[in-house]
């Protein structure tokens, strides 16, 4: 959808990540690299994100193992992924954690407000409803969707509360 809309990506999956890929949906390591308009590996500290002074309109980090989280809460920048988180933090760009393991103990509930503190965005893929979505690729748009929101992106993912052909509430 990116691509499509003309924006420019750059990805870093991490070998967990690559495994996740693997297991959890249809695609291959190659098919969603492709899907970029550049790749960097996770172990490169020299890759252009990994430095404030490339402009970028932001990250997304999707899914946010605790893990990353765990580095970016507390500005550990022990791979490409957490370092490009920090500096997103440090230059006040957007960053969104799309954290996904449930359930939550304290430990994960101070790492979220931690990294929210420094500025951000925490959004776990919590599925809606209002839009009534028939398949999973409508959960996931709807997620996707959220994410897009943040950074401004248009889109037509879902449909939005109180849009043609949804109910409204009439007390």
């Amino acid at each position: 959808l990116l691509r499509e809309k003309g924006f420019e990506t750059h990805l870093i999956v991490s070998e967990a990540g690559k495994q996740v890929i693997e297991l959890e949906t249809d695609y291959k390591v190659g098919d969603v690299e492709a899907m970029a308009s550049c790749t960097h590996d996770d172990g490169n500290p020299a890759a252009p994100v990994a430095s404030g002074s490339y402009l970028t309109g932001g990250m997304i980090i999707a899914p946010c193992t605790r893990k990353t989280l765990s580095g970016v809460a507390n500005s550990y920048a022990g791979s490409l992924i957490e370092r490009a988180a920090d500096v997103t933090l440090k230059e006040k760009r957007k960053l969104v954690l799309v954290v996904r393991e449930t359930p939550l103990h304290k430990g994960h509930l101070r790492l979220m407000s931690q990294a929210a503190d420094m500025g951000a965005h925490i959004l776990p893929p919590i599925p809606a409803f209002y839009h009534r979505p028939v398949t999973i690729d409508d959960i996931i748009d709807q997620t996707v969707g959220k994410i897009l929101d943040f950074f401004g992106i248009q889109h037509d993912l879902f449909k939005r509360w109180g849009e043609e052909g949804r109910v409204t509430w009439t007390p």
